[in-house]
């Protein structure tokens, strides 16, 4: 009996641990890298966001001497869609703008990962934003679906 409550408990901690984790959504892309990567920002563009900032962290790498897998991250977002969240929760402003990184796994397969604004409105307990929150997740899911699909 006190083997089953533990292993219980050992679950319920390991599934707590990686609950943090739960609200990043990853998509695999039909695509290559450099592809996904050039679909993502083209969808970000089409849908009126402005690119504040690309990070290269492979190139990082190699500058530094280093190798790793292909991995970028893309800041974007409009001042409209992230201002309402920040006015409710000054230090959500670490999350805004919206961020999507495109990255290679060990099996080769690219991927578009990037946090829901619901994940963000949680992870700040932001009230009163629901509405956008779930608009903003579609536009995401939109942006994510048109650069791997």
């Amino acid at each position: 009996m006190k083997a089953i409550l533990f292993g219980l408990l050992a679950m319920s901690i390991s599934w707590n641990v990686n609950a943090g984790e739960a609200g990043m959504k990853d998509k695999t892309s039909n695509f290559g890298f450099q592809e996904t990567q050039t679909r993502l920002e083209s969808a970000i563009k089409e849908k009126g966001l402005t690119q504040f900032a690309k990070i290269d962290h492979a190139d990082g790498a190699q500058k530094a001497g280093l190798s790793m897998r292909p991995a970028t991250v893309t800041i974007f977002g409009a001042a409209k869609g992230g201002t309402p969240f920040m006015v409710a929760s000054p230090q959500s402003a670490i999350d805004f703008p919206l961020k999507a990184l495109v990255w290679e796994n060990a099996e080769g397969k690219v991927l578009v990962s990037y946090y829901p604004v619901t994940a963000i409105v949680d992870r700040h307990s932001i009230k009163g934003q629901d509405e956008l929150a779930k608009k903003l997740d579609g536009l995401l899911a939109a942006i994510a679906k048109a650069a791997t699909e």
